[in-house]
């Protein structure tokens, strides 16, 4: 399945925008979540989605 991860700047502007595959939601919110960790946005709004639904958000 293809996930989204998509990290916004207060400007509306993507700081982040990676497209990755997981067979478990667990295994991608889990990778997704070391992303935003790894880059230092796990603070910045953030979503992470599969086919529409939200996975992960963070305002």
């Amino acid at each position: 399945m293809q996930y989204f991860l998509t990290v916004f700047d207060k400007d509306g502007s993507l700081l982040l925008n990676e497209i990755f595959e997981y067979e478990q939601d667990s295994k991608a919110i889990e990778h997704g979540k070391k992303r935003l960790e790894d880059e230092n946005f796990q603070d910045i709004t953030h979503r992470m989605t599969r086919n529409g639904k939200l996975l992960l958000f963070h305002r």
